[in-house]
């Protein structure tokens, strides 16, 4: 687990044969093989480490679902060791399961601000929400706005000196990872878990509704 809070920008050493090799200072410090460091949004593994890079397994499902099919030598990358409990969580709480890729339309300046917005499919957008959170290339962020094509999100000059943003330009593919409490709750919502064993077998409605909640105690 993850807070979308990015350590450090780390580059791409080697790739290939399934694993990554990446140059890195501060999310080697307390590295150990097994840990999970997000790249580029994306939860991989340590296999083996070294005192300035590290390496990680890569497989085919993740090459397929990210944007890390586009990386090359010397690409920068997003780094962020995992959750520690007792931590500050600043950012979201961010699983680092990619849920698909967008492709970056435009920067625009707003006084202090710069305006991103990113160009995804309907089913990644059905779940990002005005004001809401969502994980760009593992970095936590707030939408400011969503059409039916695209969503934008609003960031400091901060964020782009800290992150790769500061690298990216239009057309740009970047990971996309919507909330992950918003993911469940649709899923409840759209009655997804009432087919098998679910809801036809006990007798419930599919989907959640009032009269479901009602009868259960949920309103007086």
């Amino acid at each position: 687990m993850f807070t979308g809070i990015i350590e450090e920008v780390g580059r791409i050493q080697r790739l290939g044969g399934g694993s990554l090799t990446i140059a890195a200072k501060e999310v080697l410090q307390d590295v150990h093989v097994g840990d999970s460091i997000a790249v580029n949004g994306v939860c991989l593994t340590v296999t083996s480490f070294a005192a300035r890079h590290f390496t990680a397994d890569v497989m085919p499902e993740t090459v397929r679902r990210t944007s890390l099919a586009g990386l090359r030598q010397g690409s920068p990358v997003n780094l962020e060791r995992a959750l520690q409990l007792g931590g500050r969580l600043g950012g979201h709480i961010v699983s680092g399961h990619i849920d698909g890729t967008g492709t970056i339309r435009a920067f625009r300046d707003e006084k202090n601000a710069i305006l991103m917005t990113v160009e995804a499919e309907p089913a990644i957008l059905q779940g990002i929400v005005e004001k809401g959170s969502v994980a760009l290339d593992g970095i936590s962020l707030t939408v400011a706005e969503v059409t039916d094509q695209d969503f934008t999100v609003s960031l400091i000059p901060h964020t782009r000196e800290v992150t790769n943003l500061g690298s990216r330009k239009a057309g740009d593919c970047i990971n996309i990872e919507n909330d992950v409490i918003g993911k469940y709750v649709a899923k409840l919502l759209s009655g997804a878990c009432g087919t098998a064993g679910g809801a036809e077998s006990s007798g419930q409605p599919e989907g959640l509704t009032k009269d479901f909640l009602i009868k259960n105690g949920f309103f007086i």
